[in-house]
């Protein structure tokens, strides 16, 4: 463990590694705005998959789309070893706490590279579909002994996730992550990280009601992703003002992101 401590401690240590970490913010940033702006046409009429693989193919659809992917997969590859540096270096006492940070950490990690490795499917022409690999997920876990109360599990622990991105909007706990700016620039990122939180943590968390279903229901074809749970939304009274509302604050976290390129603390 120790050597694998000190190999983490030198990763961190290297500014060519924190800036190509840094990078990794902003195409996540890009990702998610292009998502919201899917979304967004979605909610005035318009079409399209809101989610990772629409995202993928917008950005494949420009002159240098392809380029472009390659450095969102690079980006994202070095930040999710520098969450995972992270892991290995967590300080807290308490080991509970301790271990609980390097699980989540993993997890967050683990999410980025499957997003870089989309980025790469698309790079070189190749296409991927977020919603079946949901679908699949679902029929795999519904056909095991005690599928069902697995798969709500899953979908309750999607929830939960979305739930915390809410939290950390309504108290801003995200300001521990980042450097606030002095002056008017601070009010402008607080704003863009709890109107971002909020956005990301409400579709997150439909997304996870969406695998509960399919559970209940015990049909594979309800847990249809991201783009699934977006276009829910536009079933409830208002829908197409929730879902619009929903795809400005998803555009605005992805801007939190870009800006955490540069805030975020990386020591």
């Amino acid at each position: 463990m120790s050597s694998v401590k000190h190999a983490a401690r030198a990763a961190k240590d290297s500014t060519a590694f924190r800036r190509t970490a840094r990078v990794g913010f902003v195409v996540l940033g890009l990702i998610h705005v292009v998502i919201g702006a899917i979304a967004l046409s979605i909610a005035v009429g318009g079409s399209g998959d809101a989610d990772q693989d629409g995202a993928m193919e917008r950005i494949r659809d420009n002159p240098i789309g392809g380029l472009l992917l390659l450095s969102i997969a690079v980006g994202l590859i070095a930040l999710a070893a520098w969450q995972i540096a992270s892991a290995f270096l967590a300080a807290d006492p308490a080991e509970t706490k301790k271990w609980g940070r390097r699980i989540k950490l993993a997890g967050i990690s683990g999410s980025y590279l499957v997003v870089a490795v989309l980025a790469i499917i698309y790079a070189v022409g190749g296409r991927a579909e977020s919603e079946d690999a949901s679908r699949t997920l679902s029929e795999i876990v519904l056909s095991a002994p005690g599928g069902v109360a697995l798969l709500v599990i899953l979908g309750l622990s999607v929830v939960g996730v979305g739930l915390g991105f809410i939290g950390s909007g309504i108290t801003r706990s995200f300001e521990k992550l980042i450097e606030l700016p002095t002056g008017a620039g601070r009010a402008g990122i607080v704003v863009l990280g709890v109107a971002g939180y909020l956005g990301k943590g409400v579709a997150v968390a439909v997304t996870g009601v969406l695998f509960v279903v399919a559970a209940v229901t015990q049909d594979p074809e309800k847990a249809a992703g991201l783009d699934a749970a977006l276009h829910s939304l536009l079933a409830l009274p208002l829908g197409g003002l929730v879902l619009g509302a929903v795809g400005v604050g998803f555009a605005l976290y992805g801007v939190f992101c870009m800006a955490r390129a540069r805030l975020a603390r990386m020591s």
